[in-house]
C-alpha cells in the first residue's frame, strides 16, 4: 500500500516537473525567464526547457504590431484656439528584456508621451496650419516617442491623428470663411469669363473688319484691272478699226465710200432732229456745204446703182 502511494506521488511529481520544465512559446511571442528572481533568458518561439521551481516565466510579450488608441485631449494652438485631438499609435516590442524591466508599464508611458508631444507640436502651429500639417505633426510625435521608447524595448512605427475638432464657434466662422472664399472664386470666374468673352468678340470683329477690308481691296483691284483691260480692249479694237478704215480709204473708191457714209450719217442726223423738233427745225448756217454733201452722196449712190448689172 505504501509502495503504491509512493509511486503515485513520484508520478505526480514527475508530471509537475515535466509541465514546469517544458514550455511551448507561440510564434511572434517572446517569454522572459527569471532564475531566483533575476533575469535569466528570453525564450524564442518553439519548444523550450527550463528548470522547474528554479526558473519561472516572468513576462510574456507579443512581437506583433500593436495599435494603441491615444485618448482624446484638448490642445491649444499658437493663436489660442482650442482643438479636440485624438489619434492612434502603432508600436512593436523589439527588446523583450527592456520591455520587461525598462518601464513598469510601457503602454502607459507611450500614451502619456504621445499626448504631451502632441500638445507641444500643436502649440507651435496656428489653427489653419494644424489642418494642413497633419503629416508633419504625425512625424514629430513618432520622432519624440521613438527616441524615448528605445529604453523601453519598444519601436514606435507611426502615429495618425484621427480627428481634429475645433469649437463650434470656430467651425461656424470657418464655414463662413469657406463660403465667402467660394463666392469670391465664383465672382472672379464669372468676371474672367465675361472678360474673355469680350476679348473673343473684339478679336472676332477685328478679324471680320480685316477680312472685309481685304475683300473690298481685292474687289477694287479686280474692278480696276477689269476696267483697264476693257479700256485696253476698246483701244485695241479702235486701233484695228482705224487701221482697217485707213487701208480701205487707200483702196480704189475708198474715199468716195467714206464720203457716202458721212453723208448718210448727216442725213440721218437731220432726219432725227426734224422728228424731235416736230414744228421747228434748226439747220446749219451754210446750207451749201450740206447740199454739196448730200449731192455728192446721191451721185455716189447713183453710180453704184448704174454699175450694178
Amino acid at each position: 500500500m505504501n509502495i503504491g502511494i509512493g509511486l503515485i506521488v513520484v508520478v505526480i511529481i514527475a508530471v509537475l516537473f515535466i509541465k514546469g520544465a517544458v514550455k511551448v512559446v507561440p510564434q511572434q511571442n517572446a517569454w522572459v525567464v527569471e532564475r531566483w528572481g533575476k533575469y535569466h533568458a528570453t525564450l524564442a518561439p518553439g519548444l523550450k526547457l527550463i528548470f522547474p521551481f528554479i526558473d519561472r516565466v516572468a513576462y510574456k510579450h507579443s512581437l506583433k504590431e500593436i495599435p494603441l488608441d491615444v485618448p482624446s485631449q484638448v490642445c491649444i494652438t499658437r493663436d489660442n484656439t482650442q482643438l479636440q485631438v485624438d489619434g492612434i499609435l502603432y508600436f512593436q516590442v523589439t527588446d523583450p528584456m527592456r520591455a520587461s524591466y525598462g518601464s513598469s508599464n510601457y503602454i502607459i508611458a507611450i500614451t502619456q508621451l504621445a499626448q504631451t508631444t502632441l500638445r507641444s507640436v500643436i502649440g507651435k502651429l496656428e489653427l489653419d496650419k494644424t489642418f494642413e500639417e497633419r503629416d508633419m505633426i504625425n512625424a514629430r510625435v513618432v520622432e519624440a516617442i521613438d527616441e524615448a521608447a528605445l529604453n523601453w524595448g519598444v519601436k514606435v512605427l507611426r502615429y495618425e491623428i484621427k480627428d481634429l475638432t475645433p469649437p463650434n464657434e470656430i467651425l461656424r466662422s470657418m464655414q463662413a470663411q469657406i463660403t465667402a472664399e467660394r463666392e469670391k472664386r465664383a465672382v472672379i470666374a464669372t468676371s474672367e469669363g465675361k472678360r474673355q468673352e469680350e476679348i473673343n468678340l473684339a478679336e472676332g470683329q477685328k478679324q471680320a473688319a480685316i477680312a472685309k477690308s481685304e475683300g473690298e481691296k481685292q474687289a477694287a483691284i479686280n474692278t480696276a484691272q477689269g476696267q483697264a483691260a476693257a479700256i485696253t480692249e476698246v483701244a485695241n479694237a479702235t486701233a484695228v478699226a482705224l487701221a482697217r478704215i485707213g487701208t480701205a480709204i487707200r483702196q480704189p473708191g475708198g474715199e468716195q465710200a467714206v464720203q457716202l457714209k458721212v453723208a448718210e450719217k448727216a442725213v440721218e442726223a437731220y432726219s432725227q432732229l426734224a422728228q424731235k423738233a416736230r414744228t421747228t427745225l434748226v439747220v446749219p448756217s451754210n446750207m451749201t456745204e450740206v447740199s454739196a454733201l448730200i449731192s455728192s452722196a446721191m451721185k455716189m449712190v447713183q453710180a453704184s446703182n448704174d454699175s450694178t448689172p
